[in-house]
């Protein structure tokens, strides 16, 4: 009996210490299993961190895409107002030239002295006055005293109109040089025009020069035609006048010659 109670023992107390070392061991497992799944929720979580980060990287990349569109699209813009800009930009000087000065200075050329010249409104009516024509020479012929005024007149007429025709031509040929430079600086800024508006002013500019030289060459060329007009008017009234002269003289009666001989005339 005794050894049976000690085996017994011996087993209950093997036994206790089994039960005593699982629950001791399950404590442990349970413990290592939370730290495992502490550890498994944690590399989720930092996954899942991972994923939004991605996820917000790509929205800020797409923002910043989205911006760099957006600046492009206003420097364009900016670009567009820049070049509006310049297109409307206006010429800072003007080079129109002394056109309306050099005009009237021709004008005033032309019509000094006894001359016939194209700026005069009655210039007809002051040739026909001055160079009679030949009816009225036949009814009206000029004596010898007013043959003299009247010939100091037409030689009057003449030569003012010459000389007033080569003064005229001797001032456009000194205005070349002023010319010059106005087309010179006119090339310069079309040259340099960096903007449609100035290049149209230049063209412009340009254009207009044009026109007052056609006029000065309108003034040259109606001068010329004025004193060839006068020439060959005093030229036809020269002749009318001799050819009146030799009428009167032909259709003059013979003087007497009654109680002498008469006289021979040889032509």
């Amino acid at each position: 009996m005794p050894h049976r109670c000690l085996t017994s023992n011996r087993l209950l107390a093997g036994l206790a210490a089994f039960v005593v070392a699982t629950g001791e061991a399950k404590p442990a497992e349970a413990g290592t299993a939370t730290g495992a799944a502490t550890e498994w929720t944690q590399v989720l979580n930092n996954g899942e961190l991972v994923a939004l980060v991605g996820k917000s990287g790509e929205q800020i990349q797409k923002q910043l895409t989205q911006i760099s569109q957006l600046a492009q699209q206003i420097e364009t813009q900016l670009n567009i107002y820049q070049n509006l800009l310049q297109n409307t930009a206006t010429l800072p000087s003007h080079m129109w030239g002394q056109v309306e000065r050099d005009l009237n200075q021709l004008r005033s050329i032309v019509d000094q002295g006894q001359s016939i010249s194209f700026s005069m409104g009655d210039a007809d009516d002051i040739l026909q006055q001055r160079f009679q024509s030949y009816s009225s020479l036949k009814t009206n012929l000029p004596d010898n005293a007013s043959f003299s005024t009247t010939y100091q007149s037409w030689s009057d007429t003449n030569r003012d109109t010459i000389a007033s025709t080569l003064k005229a031509a001797s001032l456009t040929a000194e205005q070349f040089d002023s010319e010059e430079g106005t087309i010179s600086s006119l090339r310069s800024m079309s040259e340099t025009a960096d903007g449609q508006m100035k290049a149209l002013q230049v063209g412009h500019q340009i254009a207009a020069q044009q026109v007052a030289q056609v006029q000065k060459l309108r003034g040259l060329v109606s001068q010329q035609m004025t004193m060839m007009g006068t020439w060959l008017q005093a030229e036809q009234t020269d002749k009318d006048l001799a050819q009146a002269r030799r009428e009167k003289f032909f259709s003059g009666t013979a003087p007497s010659t009654s109680g002498g001989e008469k006289m021979k005339v040889e032509w």
